[in-house]
């Protein structure tokens, strides 16, 4: 009696384990899938953490061809690395969002003054005799700059970090360029005396 009931007891616990791993883990691969749309639905994940979400997709992937094959703890260990990647594609989303936050806002700031100082210097140029220059012409540029400029600080407003960015740099190059045209003909005229 003693012996069948150490082979009933040896069998069950075969059969639990054996059943245990028989059925599909359809609790973590629900919460893999509910993970992996939740960050490709974060702006953040998708615009900065682009690769961890490739990867998270690619565990997702790989689960489910796992599952469908029966290999149902090889798709428990994917369930756990798509859900692994997709949360770090959100952490990883939001702090870049906040990075590239802090830098177009220190970006846009630091443009304020250059924007008046070059403004100063073209319209000390026009009191200068004989220089050299379309001042008309830097003028205008001066203007592009600072639609440019308000520009950025729109995107900045609307969160469009990258477009402030871009546009940041194109004010600062402008104001660099009529800088260097004004120095240039003030040097000139210099040489000249």
């Amino acid at each position: 009696m003693k012996r069948f009931t150490i082979i009933f007891a040896a069998i069950f616990v075969f059969g639990f384990v054996f059943t245990a791993c028989a059925t599909p883990p359809t609790e973590e691969m629900n919460k893999a899938q509910d993970a992996v749309i939740s960050a490709e639905n974060d702006a953040d994940a998708v615009t900065y953490a682009g690769n961890t979400l490739i990867r998270a997709r690619d565990a997702l992937t790989r689960m489910q061809s796992e599952a469908e094959a029966k290999r149902y703890d090889a798709a428990k260990n994917y369930a756990a690395e798509a859900i692994a990647a997709a949360e770090k594609a959100v952490a990883d989303g939001k702090t870049a969002a906040a990075r590239a936050k802090d830098e177009a806002t220190n970006l846009v700031n630091s443009l304020s003054t250059p924007l008046a100082e070059t403004s100063n210097a073209l319209d000390a140029a026009r009191q200068v005799k004989n220089l050299n220059l379309n001042l008309d012409a830097l003028s205008g540029d001066l203007d592009a700059a600072r639609q440019t400029y308000a520009q950025a600080q729109q995107n900045l407003t609307a969160n469009n970090y990258k477009d402030v960015m871009t546009e940041g740099q194109s004010v600062r190059s402008a104001l660099a360029g009529i800088n260097a045209k004004l120095t240039e003909a003030t040097q000139a005229i210099s040489r000249k005396k």
